[in-house]
């Protein structure tokens, strides 16, 4: 998810690597398999606790004129140029046990969430031909699909990207810096204490809009084989500037999240994406 992804996401590192420069060969339309990973992350953004998830499921690739299901999420692609890409996205994150958090403890268990929204990728440079700057600029609602669906608020997550791959795609590099923010209402479900929930060391607490955190990524993959890939990458989140960083559940200046894995492909169409 991207308004927290100390949450661990489902892709883990795939919306990171980049994507192929046009000089690379055209890429299969679809590809099937299997990715499985593990990561360790903070259990929420400014947890003092941190999570250690694993996961082994099923992918899709998808990389058609408009609808994508590739390395750089799940939607729709609405216009695509030299310079400009602008698509409808998705992003999952991963449930967390207040229980398992003395900060949260008696509070509602944090659910999954699901974001989606527009997002607006501009190509700022290109200093090599497999290389190149980017502004990313998305823009979700997030939902809570726990018990129902509940609308949680929303998000905005720019960020610069710098992208580098090498021959025939055998490996993917990337660093990122960004910031994520959002309204009321999302940090008001990380960050606020009802009088409900309020105690002798948690206060009541009213979230406010504003920045969540600022953020340095960095991610890769390389190619093992034809059919297996590996990939890692590691994160850096700074909280120190949050506008809720007074609330009694951000616990932390900072956060670090790291995590490996590898994808095995199954199945990949003969025919080609025409990008």
């Amino acid at each position: 998810m991207s308004i927290a992804r100390t949450l661990l996401t489902t892709p883990l590192l795939l919306a990171t690597m980049a994507p192929a420069c046009a000089a690379e060969p055209a890429l299969p339309l679809w590809e099937a398999g299997v990715f499985g990973g593990t990561a360790v992350t903070p259990a929420y953004p400014g947890a003092s606790e941190r999570s250690t998830r694993s996961l082994a499921l099923p992918y899709l690739i998808y990389r058609g004129k408009v609808l994508r299901a590739d390395r750089s999420g799940v939607g729709a692609r609405l216009l695509n140029t030299q310079r400009f890409d602008f698509d409808i996205g998705f992003a999952l994150s991963l449930p967390a046990r207040s229980s398992d958090v003395p900060a949260r403890r008696g509070m509602p268990d944090l659910g999954t969430l699901v974001e989606f929204g527009p997002r607006l990728k501009i190509k700022l440079a290109e200093p090599t031909p497999h290389s190149r700057l980017g502004l990313e600029l998305p823009l979700r609602a997030v939902i809570e699909a726990r018990g129902g669906l509940h609308r949680q608020g929303a998000t905005f997550e720019p960020r610069l990207v710098y992208a580098l791959q090498g021959e025939q795609q055998a490996w993917h590099l990337d660093a990122s810096v960004g910031a994520v923010l959002g309204n009321a209402a999302i940090n008001d479900y990380f960050y606020g204490v009802s009088p409900a929930f309020a105690t002798g060391q948690r206060p009541t607490y009213a979230a406010k809009s504003g920045l969540m955190l600022t953020r340095l990524g960095l991610g890769g993959s390389y190619r093992l084989h034809r059919d297996w890939r590996a990939f890692a990458f590691l994160r850096y989140d700074n909280y120190s500037g949050a506008a809720n960083r007074a609330s009694p559940l951000l616990r932390q200046n900072s956060g670090t999240s790291a995590g490996i894995g590898l994808m095995w492909t199954w199945q990949r169409s003969g025919s080609k994406a025409v990008d």
